[in-house]
């Protein structure tokens, strides 16, 4: 594929389970080349996610989810072929946000004003980085006085929408998906239109 078709995809043990699998699954499915990658770890490699959910208690709940493998090897990552760079949230970023070839990497999509998408506790990345400073972005609840301090302005959302400054795109978690996802493309250029259904699925 050409270099506008890739998207480097940062997750990490522990990173959210559906913020990691769905966002990669669903790129793919329109095209993309996506490269998923963790410092650290090799093509094969794999992370622990994690799932996150709501049951009455005062913050999310944490059970294991998935091995998800990685399908390059962040060492070898050239940023400049990329079109853009999605972040999955859940525990990863906490720790990923002290590398520093992660920060240089979002550095540079925020740099060369390439499409970036952030999810859940994924902006901690971007607040690490600098990148926020003027912006207009949203997160986990938890993490918009990190927003604030890092110079951006947090918006506070409900978990199902997205926010979108220029070439930046935040959702506050994964309910989120579907409009997260849709910016994103809307973002790189790519237009989805629902097509003609064929005859077995009009008649179902």
């Amino acid at each position: 594929m050409e270099n506008a078709q890739k998207i480097l995809f940062l997750t990490g043990d522990f990173a959210e389970d559906y913020e990691t699998m769905v966002p990669f699954q669903m790129l793919q499915m329109v095209g993309y080349d996506v490269h998923a990658v963790c410092p650290g770890k090799k093509k094969g490699d794999t992370v622990k996610t994690a799932i996150h959910d709501f049951e009455g208690d005062q913050t999310y709940t944490e059970k294991p989810g998935h091995n998800f493998a990685l399908n390059y090897t962040f060492s070898e990552v050239k940023p400049e072929e990329y079109a853009g760079l999605v972040i999955a949230g859940g525990r990863a970023p906490e720790y990923l946000r002290l590398h520093q070839g992660v920060l240089d990497l979002a550095r540079h999509f925020a740099d060369n004003n390439k499409p970036i998408a952030a999810v859940c506790h994924g902006i901690q990345i971007l607040t690490a980085a600098r990148v926020v400073e003027g912006r207009r972005l949203t997160a986990y609840p938890a993490v918009g006085p990190e927003v604030e301090l890092a110079g951006g302005t947090f918006v506070s959302v409900e978990p199902t929408e997205t926010v979108v400054d220029g070439n930046l795109i935040t959702s506050p978690a994964w309910p989120g998906h579907p409009k997260f996802i849709k910016a994103f493309l809307d973002v790189l250029g790519v237009n989805i239109e629902l097509g003609t259904p064929s005859k077995m699925a009009s008649a179902v």
